[in-house]
Parts: C-alpha cells; sequence; structure tokens
C-alpha cells in the first residue's frame, strides 16, 4: 500500500516475526477521547485484554512525524499527558509527517496504519458515522470502511450520531455488518436499537470465516463487527437519549460544528450521566478487545499455510 517507513514496537515486531495474531488499537482515546488518568489506564487495560485473549496488541500513533504501530509503556503514557497532541484522520497524515506532529490515530487513521503493517482485525469503541439533523456531515470514518480491507469490532456507532443514516450508509457501500451475539444493531451505550444487522455471528470462528471470504473474493472494504456492551454495563435507551438530545441543543445553542461537535457531545453526556456513560464506554472497550483478540487468533489460523497435509 505504501513504502513509507513505519516504527514498530518490539512486541509487535516479534509478534511478526513469530507469526502472531495481532490486534490494531486507536490512540485517539488516549489523547482526545477520555480524561487523565482514565484514559492511560483504559489503554493499558485494552493492551492487557488483547494479550489475555492470545493475541498481540498494535496501539497506533503518530510520534514526531513518525508512523507507530505498537507503542512502549512510555510513549502510552506520553499521549496520556501531552497536552500538545493532535488528532488525525486520513486527511491529517501528510500534515502529520510533514510538519513532524504528534497525534492520536482516529478509527479512519488506525485503519490506514493496519493495513500498511499487514494487520487484519482492529479494535474500537463506536466508529463515526452521519449526524443527527446533518445529513451531509459524515465521518471521515465511513469512506474508510468502504475502502479499507480490515475488520473493525466496535460496539456499533457511536449512540450521538444518526444510526439508521449510518446503517443506510453502510449498505449502499458494500460494508457488511455483523452482529456479535446479536440480530440488533448495538446503540453504543444501550444493546439495542431496533436496528436489523446483515447477518449474526455467534463465535469468533464464524466471524473470521467471514473476513476470510471477503478477502478471498477480492472485495475491497472492511467488515464492521458490532458487539454489544456487556449487560451489567449497559446505560438504557431513554437515559442516553435524554442526556443527547440536552447536548445537541447546547451545541447548536454555543455554535458548536464540525470536528468539535463529537468532542463536545460525548463529554456533555458524560456530565449530563454523571460519569455513567465514560464507565460503560470503558467496559465496551474491553469487551470489543476482547473478542477482537479471539477473532484474530482465529484468522490467523484459518490463513495459516498448510504444510505436510496438517494445520501449519
Amino acid at each position: 500500500m505504501t513504502k513509507y517507513p513505519l516504527a514498530f514496537s518490539p512486541e509487535v515486531r516479534r509478534a511478526m516475526r513469530g507469526h502472531k495474531p495481532l490486534v490494531a488499537l486507536e490512540s485517539n482515546l488516549i489523547s482526545h477521547g477520555l480524561p487523565y488518568p482514565d484514559n492511560i489506564r483504559t489503554a493499558q487495560l485494552l493492551e492487557a485484554t488483547v494479550r489475555e485473549y492470545g493475541a498481540v496488541p498494535a496501539t497506533t500513533a503518530i510520534l514526531e512525524g513518525m508512523l507507530h504501530v505498537g507503542l512502549t509503556d512510555a510513549e502510552l503514557q506520553r499521549l496520556a499527558t501531552d497536552r500538545d497532541v493532535h488528532k488525525c484522520s486520513r486527511r491529517d497524515l501528510p500534515l502529520a509527517v510533514a510538519m513532524k506532529w504528534t497525534g492520536g490515530t482516529t478509527v479512519a487513521t488506525t485503519m490506514l496504519l493496519a493495513v500498511m503493517a499487514g494487520i487484519r482485525v482492529f479494535a474500537t469503541g463506536g466508529i463515526g458515522g452521519v449526524h443527527r439533523g446533518l445529513p451531509f456531515d459524515i465521518s471521515a470514518d465511513l469512506p474508510e470502511l468502504q475502502r479499507t480491507c480490515v475488520a473493525v469490532v466496535c460496539g456499533g456507532a457511536k449512540a450521538i450520531l444518526d444510526l439508521p443514516l449510518t446503517l443506510e450508509w453502510l449498505e449502499t457501500h458494500g460494508v457488511p455488518v455483523l452482529g456479535f451475539g446479536t440480530d440488533e444493531f448495538p446503540a453504543f451505550y444501550s444493546r439495542d436499537s431496533g436496528l436489523p444487522v446483515d447477518a449474526r455471528v455467534d463465535t469468533a470462528l464464524q466471524a473470521a470465516q467471514v473476513i476470510k471470504a471477503k478477502r478471498d473474493l477480492g472485495l475491497e472494504g472492511a467488515v464492521l463487527i458490532a458487539v454489544p456492551v456487556p449487560a451489567e454495563q449497559e446505560l438504557p435507551r431513554q437515559v442516553v437519549e435524554q442526556a443527547i438530545a440536552q447536548a445537541l441543543g447546547e451545541a447548536d445553542e454555543r455554535g458548536i460544528r464540525g470536528r468539535q461537535m463529537t468532542p463536545f457531545l460525548l463529554e456533555r453526556v458524560g456530565q449530563l450521566t454523571g460519569g455513567e456513560s465514560i464507565a460503560t464506554n470503558i467496559a465496551l472497550l474491553r469487551n470489543n478487545a476482547a473478542v477482537a483478540g479471539q477473532i484474530a487468533r482465529e484468522l490467523l489460523r484459518l490463513e495459516m499455510p498448510v504444510v505436510r497435509g496438517t494445520p501449519a
């Protein structure tokens, strides 16, 4: 895809040499998504969870213009505490490289770096999508899902978005949406949205088989695997919708638009739910990392070459 050099952490480099399953993780949640110290604790929790389920974590970031796949503890800490960190999506990559920025990677950018590194599975919280009341305001995550071949394990789209229009966009652009243990598209903080997925899978092996089939068919783009938040951490949809409605009204009053909208809404929803949405978000992230680790392991088994008649 590119000849631009990537910086691999020692752990990721060892995993690649040893043909171990890898799971990409974003860093925007560290740099912009969660307050300190929740951000560093969550980043460490996600990496530990991926390892617990048999895979190797590869948290991506941009450090002084260098594209990193896998971070050391010191690099994670830097992203969590440095105030001069950019939020980097696809359009920001040439700027970040040329101007030697340090940046947290969004869903779209993490997908790009994963493919550059040959990583097939990526775990995140919620993808971006179509904004409520602004059908032409579409996250860069969606076109990246259309064109970049990586499996994205998520809790659905962020609940602050227009979920029906987001699913319509994905359908139109050929992105299959799987429900992991569910027939409905999760609503991020809540397990159900009333919106159907394209197909249900109940095991990591079934998900891996779909991912492999899509690649074998030569079809571009991602497979979206939507995982409901654990039931004990779910927030009632009515509570979430009330908080979102109030936050949207406040954003309109303050004239908040564009790239500032999503961070504002997520922070305000957290305040309006007394911090419960943050706890739910962290539980959702950990659950997605666990599922992604299992899928990466099963996908590697499916794709390992056969040696002397037995799986390698």
